[in-house]
């Protein structure tokens, strides 16, 4: 299937202002002085809905190699959270800045360009993905980018993120959007999408290989169903942990081989001393956890890569189950940093344990094609209005919201639209 093709927006008539509302849509190409945003400062740190609050700033200048985009919509992650609360770190002890817009997904128009920008131009519609550096030293020029010591991830460890009407990004991070998405739709996936994408393909020689085995924790979150969905396109098999039943059929429903509920078993948190009896206790459980696995793979079988985030509940059963020369690859701890195991699984089966954060920009476009050729879906849950994104946040705090990923509405209207002649005229309703 032929990639999209980027298309130009059409002439329209718009005033020139210092401020525009809230869906409201300027000149092409204009700049205003000012610009809303969900702002959160150090003195409000907290749950979401009280570190967040609405504020008119100063749109922000651009550097050369710098793009201003006009965001149309915008994906929900827990950064977002952790930058709500300030932890585990506060974004404020990085960049310094005196507020912190957050927002680490997004989709949007190219507002206006660097002088060093040569790949797009005003009007371009995209995505963004969220790893920035400096570009100058040997990693970002024949290494890996993410190993950089100037890596840093837009709208976390930057001040500049989606949650607002304009976002300041590094060029290297934008990349089409697929047309057949809404605004709404292509604003949720590049962040857990390209997280998942370098989990599996990033680490050789532990690169995901046809017909091998994955265990997937939070099968039904946002990481979890892209993970499924690039395990199934691999012609590999995921087995998908759940802790709510009524996941189960849209896990299933991403193309996993099968799923596990955890709360079935009794193996969770950090491991108990070694060799007493509530090791063994733990032993027998979380071998019962494996016979599960069994009963998906065949017996015997164990899984070649486990794909871990949530950490400390659940790291002591992913270096166990994992087999002999296999990979456990995690990219965070949503239930705590504390990660224990039994060492002696580790050398005496030669099991690897691999740290993943986000991806480089070829990844991410490997990732970007996948869902512009249509063979993958954004797995979108719930969609939030401007005016509800702390919300949005609390849901996720408090672990409520719905399977896939959630995404928020700035400069698009409404929900439903794919152009931005289509957002254009509602706006203007």
């Amino acid at each position: 299937m032929a990639l999209d093709r980027q298309t130009e927006i059409a002439p329209y008539e718009a005033p020139e202002k210092d401020l525009y509302e809230i869906g409201e849509m300027p000149p092409l190409g204009y700049v205003p002085k000012k610009m809303y945003s969900w702002a959160i400062r150090r003195e409000r740190h907290g749950e979401p809905d009280t570190a967040m609050q609405v504020e008119v700033v100063d749109t922000w200048e651009i550097d050369s190699n710098e793009v201003l985009v006009l965001v149309m919509a915008a994906g929900v992650n827990y950064n977002g959270v952790w930058a709500g609360l300030g932890v585990p770190i506060s974004p404020f002890d990085g960049h310094g800045a005196p507020y912190h817009i957050a927002g680490s997904d997004a989709s949007g128009i190219v507002w206006k360009v660097g002088e060093r920008v040569t790949r797009w131009k005003v009007g371009d519609e995209v995505v963004i993905h969220c790893n920035q550096d400096d570009g100058d030293d040997e990693e970002c020029n024949g290494g890996d980018p993410m190993f950089s010591t100037s890596q840093r991830i837009w709208g976390y460890e930057t001040p500049d993120g989606s949650f607002a009407q304009f976002t300041k990004v590094q060029a290297q991070q934008l990349m089409p959007r697929p047309k057949h998405l809404t605004w709404e739709e292509a604003a949720c996936y590049t962040l857990t999408l390209a997280t998942a994408y370098r989990m599996l393909f990033g680490h050789e020689p532990h690169d995901l290989k046809p017909g091998q085995n994955v265990l997937v924790w939070g099968a039904s979150g946002g990481l979890g169903s892209y993970a499924i969905q690039l395990i199934n396109t691999a012609g590999a098999n995921a087995i998908g942990v759940i802790s709510e039943e009524d996941k189960r059929e849209f896990v299933m429903s991403m193309g996993a081989k099968g799923v596990i509920n955890r709360k079935d078993f009794k193996c969770w948190g950090q491991l108990p001393k070694v060799n007493t009896p509530e090791y063994n206790e733990w032993l027998k459980e979380a071998r019962k956890f494996g016979k599960a696995i069994w009963d998906i793979t065949g017996k015997g079988v164990n899984v070649d890569m486990v794909f871990e985030h949530p950490g400390e509940a659940t790291f002591p059963v992913s270096t166990l189950v994992v087999k002999k020369g296999g990979m456990v690859v995690i990219c965070a701890g949503t239930s705590g940093f504390n990660c224990t195991f039994d060492v002696r699984y580790m050398w005496m089966h030669q099991k690897r344990l691999q740290g993943s954060h986000f991806a480089h920009l070829k990844q991410a476009s490997a990732a970007n094609k996948l869902m512009i050729e249509r063979r993958l879906d954004p797995a979108m849950s719930e969609v939030f209005p401007w005016a509800e994104i702390p919300a949005a946040h609390m849901k996720m705090l408090r672990n409520q919201h719905k399977p896939g990923n959630m995404a928020v509405l700035v400069q698009s209207p409404r929900t439903g639209l794919r152009t931005f002649e289509d957002a254009l005229e509602a706006s203007r309703r």
